[in-house]
């Protein structure tokens, strides 16, 4: 058998993956690389989730790709529009011939001997069953594969849910075949899917009822912003990019020193949207802090319009369990039901499940710490890419990028083969991964990497703490160990890299 040798391979063909392979071709075009995706298509979350109203939850001026702007006035777009920018962007850079679908990394086993991986590639079929596995070599590996299982959704223990006789859907396997219009709905969650969906379903569903055990934060945000429109578009994108990025971080900064005084903000837009004697105290006030799990973006306030034009209502309440046609609470209430959606969540995988093995040795994820947030102490060559749980995704990821190709010129300029960061102070502690309430983390946390709890090994959650970090701090500081070469030339010869094809 053959084994098909890259420079570097990427992982994943979503947001972040079609970014990193753009970045590539523009500042790389040296380095040949293909995109492996496990599905049939690329896109990530914007080609699987097809549920009604599916969007972004943060703006696209900033979770868009710096070096293609997002020019429309629309700032939470659907997920339609979001993935045919996706597409449009791999076209425009020359990304989409190099992007190999059905491609199911399963392994990657790392050779200090070779200085190289090897992936193990299960070649999947149009049923998602692997058809056979092929082995490929490479310097470099980029994880981009995001954060959750693409395979189901989280979906808890439902009480007597087999008596239910209507249909029941989780939103990430959502289909055309799902039929609402007109029938009595069942949103159970109150998260940014739930939080989505109601508004949208209620346009053409009898009745809509979101369903939640604990409220969450609802924050009202413009559907479009005037400046694209007033500004000159030179420097309109530029303006409103830096505009909502110092707004969003000036709302979670704001929310974390004075945590009593932006619940009172929030409650309070949420008691003008709403109707007059609406509980929000009940439904829009949760017991924990703003912040401590994301804020639901809502634009122009959509799902407080649906809840004032009744169009749509919200319970909160424990499940006792199901009856043939609906859900009976706890409180007694029974809600009937001909469609049931549990938007309860995801289960989060980080590397999309694929097994790293380091000269043999797999490598503990839960003890492993996190270098930068961009690499993992004892792994070389590998970097990962991990947005922001505080902001929009794709700008941490564009960091990362740049700290990428920063990383390889510091390489090729003196000749390393190698770069793998190694933790020798005693000193530092291990803390969670990420310091994030929602329900899918908490589920998985000692399933985690490591931070630190202190840099290099921090896991800095901050635009601009980043920005130092990655774009200007030392790529040679005393963590990252570099091995092995002796130039660039000799580096590409004696990995006999060769053109992509």
């Amino acid at each position: 058998m053959v084994t098909e040798h890259l420079d570097v391979v990427v992982v994943g063909a979503g947001l972040s993956g079609v970014g990193m392979a753009c970045q590539l071709r523009r500042q790389r075009p040296d380095l040949s690389f293909v995109v492996l995706e496990a599905r049939d298509e690329l896109g990530g979350t914007w080609s699987l989730f097809r549920f009604p109203g599916v969007r972004s939850d943060s703006d696209m001026f900033t979770l868009g790709y710096r070096f293609r702007p997002w020019t429309s006035a629309e700032t939470m777009p659907d997920g339609a529009s979001i993935l045919r920018y996706l597409r449009e962007t791999a076209e425009e850079f020359g990304v989409t011939g190099r992007i190999r679908l059905r491609r199911r990394v399963v392994r990657a086993r790392w050779e200090s001997a070779r200085a190289r991986w090897t992936l193990d590639v299960e070649v999947v079929g149009e049923d998602g069953a692997p058809v056979r596995t092929v082995e490929m070599t490479c310097w470099f590996l980029l994880m981009c594969s995001g954060y959750y299982s693409y395979e189901e959704g989280y979906t808890p223990e439902l009480p007597g849910i087999a008596r239910f006789e209507g249909t029941v859907v989780h939103p990430q396997a959502w289909h055309d075949g799902v039929a609402y219009r007109g029938k009595r709905v069942v949103v159970i969650g109150s998260g940014a899917t739930a939080v989505t969906m109601v508004p949208a379903i209620a346009r053409e569903a009898g009745q809509v009822t979101m369903l939640q055990r604990s409220p969450s934060y609802v924050l009202p945000v413009p559907s479009t912003d005037v400046l694209v429109a007033k500004l000159p578009r030179s420097i309109a994108y530029r303006v409103v990019r830096w505009k909502n990025i110092v707004q969003m971080m000036l709302v979670f900064q704001v929310s974390r020193w004075f945590p009593k005084t932006v619940r009172g903000l929030l409650r309070r837009m949420a008691v003008a949207a709403l109707p007059p004697g609406f509980e929000v105290d009940v439904h829009f006030n949760p017991r924990y802090r703003p912040w401590d799990q994301r804020l639901c973006m809502a634009p122009d306030g959509d799902l407080f319009t649906a809840i004032r034009d009744g169009r749509a209502s919200v319970i909160t309440g424990r499940i006792a369990g199901f009856t043939k046609d609906g859900i009976e609470l706890r409180s007694g209430e029974v809600l009937p039901a001909d469609l049931v959606v549990t938007a309860t969540g995801l289960n989060m995988r980080l590397f999309g499940g694929v097994r790293v093995v380091v000269d043999g040795e797999e490598v503990a994820v839960p003890s492993t710490l996190t270098y930068k947030g961009v690499m993992f102490a004892g792994v070389p060559n590998l970097v990962y890419a991990m947005g922001y749980t505080n902001a929009s995704w794709t700008l941490r990821v564009e960091l990362i990028a740049r700290y990428l190709f920063r990383l390889l010129r510091h390489m090729d300029a003196r000749g390393h083969r190698v770069a793998v960061p190694v933790n020798t102070d005693a000193s530092v502690t291990e803390e969670p991964f990420v310091d994030l309430a929602a329900g899918y983390v908490r589920r998985v946390l000692h399933e985690l990497p490591r931070q630190g709890s202190r840099a290099p090994w921090r896991l800095p959650m901050n635009y601009v703490v980043d920005s130092l970090v990655l774009r200007f701090g030392r790529v040679d500081d005393a963590a990252m160990t570099f091995r092995g070469g002796s130039g660039q030339r000799a580096r590409r010869a004696s990995m006999g890299s060769r053109p992509w094809k």
